[in-house]
């Protein structure tokens, strides 16, 4: 996810006619669209593209009314169903004022409407932290328990939201979460890689033959719930807004929990770190079966019976992203192309700790 904290931005260097990478659009041309459109936008002076990340470019754009952030779809062939930043802006529009925090939205552009043919929303800027390294080494080792329970308890809200009352009643397919969406990413990685991982085969024919019976339960989920797209308030533990709803639809909460709790198990290093090989308790940290047993204690639910069938597809989802991410640096049009090559050779690591996770239930 793209960071939005100032203190993390290269200087900006747009010229008011000069086309704004990966937008499209001059800075006049912008500036005038969000001047007729934004209520209250005047004076635009500069754009800077956050340069993180991999989905969906987005700028933080600096005007005499203050400073905003500009989400967009990126530029090129996309595969089907990727990039819907209307659906991101819905979501997010829909929780105002539910209890689950999400920054303001402010405008959306739809495909047919924008100035450059692709659909883009405006949203206000949160003055916040965005921590990237799961083990938190930057915050007092007191303080981070705090942190992973305000994360916690965001996660339970969310899923505790009445999706009828928020107006999200038909914002996906209630029930059957899992199968479908199992055939959803397989079919999104095979578009990807033409040359299918052994892993990956072995992951997919795994998951279709333990496939859990749908036992009801829906929820609105996020579908990229981890550390780094929480905005943290600047000081403590409370949270300022939840990023990154690309992927949010109605599902099953489960499948947000596991998607997190890859994060313990991933390691300490490269590119996506996690909490692999770090001491919890010396770091202050919750283990993995802590933080479960704090989700389930909120939300009020039972033991998990097959634990590992959602930590499985937790890491082909994923890997079936980063398949999609390397094949946008291939095709010429990836937000950030050096990191998304970098992701791309990850496919393979995230495949194979799946297997692991598959051959120690077998043992």
């Amino acid at each position: 996810m793209e960071p939005l904290a100032q203190s993390q931005l290269p200087p900006p260097n747009v010229a008011m006619n000069e086309t704004i990478e990966g937008l499209g659009l001059s800075l006049d041309a912008l500036g005038d669209y969000l001047s007729a459109h934004v209520a209250g936008f005047g004076g635009l002076r500069t754009v800077t593209k956050f340069g993180t990340g991999q989905s969906n470019p987005t700028y933080r754009i600096e005007a005499a009314s203050g400073p905003y952030v500009l989400r967009s779809k990126p530029p090129g062939t996309l595969l089907p169903s990727a990039h819907q930043v209307d659906r991101e802006y819905r979501v997010m529009a829909a929780l105002a004022g539910s209890g689950v925090p999400v920054p303001k939205m402010l405008h959306l552009a739809t495909d047919a409407a924008s100035p450059n043919g692709r659909a883009f929303f405006v949203m206000e800027h949160l003055a916040g932290r965005i921590l990237w390294d799961p083990a938190l080494p930057e915050v007092p080792q007191a303080d981070r328990a705090a942190l992973y329970d305000a994360m916690n308890g965001a996660l339970a809200s969310l899923h505790a939201v009445d999706v009828q009352a928020v107006g999200l009643a038909d914002f996906g397919k209630p029930g059957g979460y899992f199968a479908r969406q199992t055939d959803r990413w397989t079919g999104q990685y095979r578009a990807s890689d033409s040359d299918p991982l052994p892993d990956m085969t072995r992951i997919i024919d795994w998951l279709g033959a333990t496939m859990p019976a749908d036992d009801g339960q829906v929820a609105l989920v996020h579908g990229d719930w981890r550390l780094d797209n929480i905005m943290f308030a600047p000081q403590g533990s409370g949270i300022m807004g939840v990023l990154d709803w690309e992927l949010s639809t109605l599902g099953h909460p489960l499948a947000d929990l596991a998607y997190q709790c890859m994060q313990w198990r991933l390691p300490n290093q490269g590119d996506m770190r996690g909490l692999g090989g770090i001491d919890r308790a010396a770091q202050g940290v919750p283990t993995e079966a802590e933080y479960v047993a704090a989700y389930l204690s909120r939300r009020g639910l039972p033991v998990i019976d097959n634990w590992p069938f959602y930590l499985v597809f937790a890491f082909f989802r994923l890997a079936a992203i980063l398949a999609g991410v390397a094949a946008r640096a291939r095709a010429g049009n990836a937000s950030n192309p050096d990191m998304a090559r970098r992701y791309g050779a990850a496919v393979p690591r995230l495949a194979a700790m799946a297997v692991a996770v598959i051959d120690e239930e077998a043992a």
